[in-house]
């Protein structure tokens, strides 16, 4: 019986350091947090595999695309790794699960860590308070505080995430699996859209107006309200996921319709000159 492969509590720290001092590497708008990632996994796969062939296809794994919260998401990070210990032990999980697990998390995180860390955690007030009379105190205090305290929190948050992915094995491998997986998507899909519904706003112009004297977006919010928004969603993941245009070139997509909008009259731009 081989011997049960145990991540080693340097290969754990290696894998955090990546991920808390390198979640945006290489970052772009295509990519995001993928690379971030890849290179938390890293040590992670390198100790658990062998030969180069199996590390490659394991890596495989995490090039899906990524984004969430950097420091609540670091939890996300620590959940894979239980999950990929659990995999080299001959635990029944594939690729699916580990990217259903990870898409399912990343947006209900986003939204909770962007409104706990980034909307009430700042510090901001006290450290410019601190600065009052151009005094160093309140970079100084900002600097510090803010470091040891989200060094300390993601730390926290990878172990619990570690130790939670280990024990999710049996729920994800066992006759509830797929009705777990399902609904952590679930979850995730009802967060991202309700993030595209409270964000994503697109109206038409003002001066657009029915033949009966109505205002042609008021007609479209009484039958629907935010129905360009939802068009203009679908129709991105539509020839994202199934048409393969990648972000970069739906960007450009974007800006060509709202550009012939703009010249037919659709939209307005509200500018003033």
């Amino acid at each position: 019986m081989a011997e049960k492969k145990k991540l080693s509590k340097k290969t754990l720290a290696k894998s955090f350091r990546n991920w808390s001092y390198g979640n945006l590497t290489c970052f772009s708008q295509e990519h995001m947090q993928t690379f971030g990632y890849l290179c938390a996994m890293l040590p992670i796969v390198e100790e658990l595999y062998d030969t180069p062939e199996e590390q490659k296809q394991a890596l495989q794994t995490y090039s899906a695309f990524f984004n969430t919260e950097p420091q609540i998401g670091t939890m996300i990070v620590g959940v894979t790794a239980g999950l990929e210990e659990a995999r080299a032990n001959g635990e029944a999980i594939d690729d699916d699960a580990i990217n259903g697990i990870r898409a399912g998390l990343m947006g209900p995180l986003a939204g909770l860590g962007d409104s706990l860390i980034v909307g009430t955690l700042i510090l901001l007030g006290i450290a410019l308070g601190l600065s009052t009379g151009g005094s160093p105190l309140g970079a100084i205090f900002y600097i510090v505080v803010w470091n040891l305290l989200m060094f300390l929190g993601m730390r926290f948050a990878y172990k619990q995430g570690y130790e939670l992915g280990g024990k999710a094995v049996e729920a994800l491998v066992g006759p509830k699996a797929k009705a777990l997986r399902d609904s952590i998507v679930m979850v995730g899909t009802m967060v991202i859209g309700a993030v595209g519904a409270t964000w994503v706003s697109i109206t038409c112009s003002p001066n657009l107006v029915l033949p009966g004297g109505g205002k042609f977006q008021d007609t479209l919010d009484g039958i629907y309200p935010h129905l360009l928004p939802m068009i203009f969603i679908i129709f991105c993941w539509y020839m994202m996921t199934k048409k393969k245009v990648n972000p970069i070139v739906m960007m450009l997509i974007l800006v060509v319709i709202a550009f012939v909008g703009v010249l037919i009259g659709f939209f307005d731009p509200a500018l003033s000159y």
